[in-house]
This record gives C-alpha cells, structure tokens and sequence, in this order.
C-alpha cells in the first residue's frame, strides 16, 4: 500500500500570482493532490512539490502570452499548464486538448468546480481535431513528447503568425538545435528561448517559442487542412 504524500501549504508567491483565484489555486492543487492521484494522473512523489513544480511553474507562463487570445494546450493531461494559466489569466479562451477520458473527466470536474467559464475540454488527438477546432494564436505545452514530435501535433492547430510556446527543462536548447529543420518545414519563422518567472520559481520556467508564418504546418499540412475545412462545410450544409 503506498504512504500518502502530504500537498504542503501553498507559498507566499501563490497569493500574489494567482491573485483573486488563490482560493481556486490551492483547490485545484488539493484535487490533484487527491483524484490526481488515485486516478493515476500524477504520481503520489510529485504532491509535495506540486506549487513550485507543478502549478507555479506553469502559471508564470501567462507573462509570455499575449492579453486576449485564443489557446490551445495540447496533451492537457491532468490540466497542466492549461488550468494554472487559466486562474491567472480570464482574458485569454482556453480549449484543454486531451485523448484520454479518465483526464477529460477529470478536466470537466475542475473547469466546473473552479467556475472556468472561458476554458472548454475536448477529447482527441491533435491530429484528429484540426479542422474541426478553429485554429488559435497560442498552442501550449508541457512534457508531451521532444520537440520536433510536439511540433508536428501542435503547429498545424495554430492561425496564421501564431505561436507554439513549449514549457521543457534542461533539454531545452539541445531540442531546439535537434528540431531546426523539422520546424522549418512546418512553416516556423523564428525561435527563442525565454526564462519566466523571476522571483516566483527557482529555477525559472524555460519555454520554447516557435513564431509560425502565414502557413502553420507549411505545405504538408495545407491539403489537410483544406479538406478538413470542406468536410466541415459540407456537414453544415445538411
């Protein structure tokens, strides 16, 4: 049987972080603790390190997405960075992508339970769902898959001159240099490296930023898209 970890009270840096929506904070921070563990979503190690780890080192991302855009956070899993960037940020329109039900359900219990009224669950597969979402300005990201795979799911869901920002580790510059010529052909017009969160998590949270032309996913994914916009149309037509 294994010893339940016990969620550490949330550190000063949340109140000024989260602002209003610390109470929501510390209660979505004991649902992961609790359902997020009995139902696999995070391991029971993680729960002593869930604030500076976990949901502060996703909420300092808000400081790099532009005010009152659409996002898309890809792999949401158990809503991370998806949710914490939620709490800090009501201007921003929020689709929480994830293929597994257990998740989804446990994603739709949170977005109720925290009253997200700007945040939607969808159940599928990057790959599956382009067409059928209508294409935002941010995709976001965290512990999917390496870079130039993320890349390939992620990219092909954003507007013209969207952004991907990938939330990685130590790793970082090594994926960036590894994924230069896959970026390319998916239409990525510039990259960067930034470092969010000073003062609030240390190390601060490193994010990946890939700017995309007038055609995200470049020519692979432009006959996709295209049959997916006639397919649409079609449907709506009957």
């Amino acid at each position: 049987m294994t010893e339940e970890a016990e969620l550490p009270p949330a550190p000063e840096q949340a109140r000024d972080v989260f602002g209003d929506r610390y109470g929501d904070a510390v209660r979505y921070a004991e649902l992961l603790a609790e359902a997020g563990v009995q139902r696999g979503l995070i391991g029971p190690r993680e729960v002593p390190r869930l604030w500076e780890r976990h949901l502060l080192n996703c909420a300092v991302l808000s400081e790099v997405v532009p005010e009152g855009v659409t996002v898309c956070d890809v792999g949401s899993g158990a809503g991370l960075p998806g949710i914490p960037l939620a709490l800090v940020r009501d201007d921003l329109k929020i689709t929480l992508l994830e293929p597994l039900l257990r998740r989804t359900n446990f994603l739709t219990e949170v977005v109720e339970l925290l009253g997200l009224d700007h945040v939607t669950v969808v159940r599928g597969r990057a790959e599956e769902v382009m067409g059928k979402l209508p294409p935002v300005h941010v995709v976001t990201a965290r512990a999917v898959a390496p870079l130039d795979r993320l890349a390939t799911w992620g990219i092909p869901l954003l507007r013209p001159y969207g952004e991907m920002l990938a939330l990685k580790g130590d790793t970082a510059e090594e994926e960036l240099k590894s994924a230069a010529t896959a970026l390319s052909k998916l239409g990525a017009v510039e990259t960067s490296i930034l470092h969010v969160g000073e003062g609030v998590v240390d190390p601060m949270s490193t994010v990946v930023r890939v700017e995309v032309g007038e055609s995200p996913g470049g020519v692979r994914f432009a006959a996709k898209r295209a049959k997916a916009a006639r397919t649409g149309r079609a449907r709506r037509r009957r």
